[in-house]
């Protein structure tokens, strides 16, 4: 089977507000992970689309891979640098900004696909009685 990877590097979002979108197209189908993704009115949505759309293309041109076969294995958001600012306060003081960063792995992964079986009914001859 074939893993196929993206990676999107320091998303100026914090990991938290990605995990929630990322939680739901893990394991899926991409096509339904696609269509989820399209609908969802979530910011993060609109990058993890990107980079579902960006690993399809990898598995398309890079490894001649069947779209419809592939699947989300994994999708890890972790964190990144983080950038402190800060904001002026009452008094003359400063309270502190943490702007967080996401870094997002994806891999999607080849589904075996299996020939379906044709089930075959045994058709018994039913014995047709004449009449004398």
């Amino acid at each position: 089977m074939q893993e196929v990877k993206a990676k999107l590097s320091f998303l100026r979002m914090g990991p938290r507000k990605v995990r929630l979108v990322a939680d739901l197209m893990r394991g899926r189908k991409v096509s339904t992970a696609i269509d989820r993704l399209s609908l969802m009115n979530k910011k993060a949505a609109r990058y993890l689309l990107k980079l579902l759309k960006s690993a399809v293309a990898n598995a398309k041109n890079n490894f001649q891979l069947e779209v419809d076969n592939l699947r989300v294995k994994s999708i890890t958001v972790d964190g990144g640098p983080v950038l402190k600012r800060w904001m002026p306060k009452a008094h003359g003081r400063a309270t502190p900004i943490r702007e967080r960063t996401s870094h997002i792995n994806l891999v999607l992964i080849e589904e075996k696909v299996e020939a379906k079986k044709v089930k075959t009914k045994k058709v018994e001859a039913k014995k047709v009685k004449t009449k004398k």
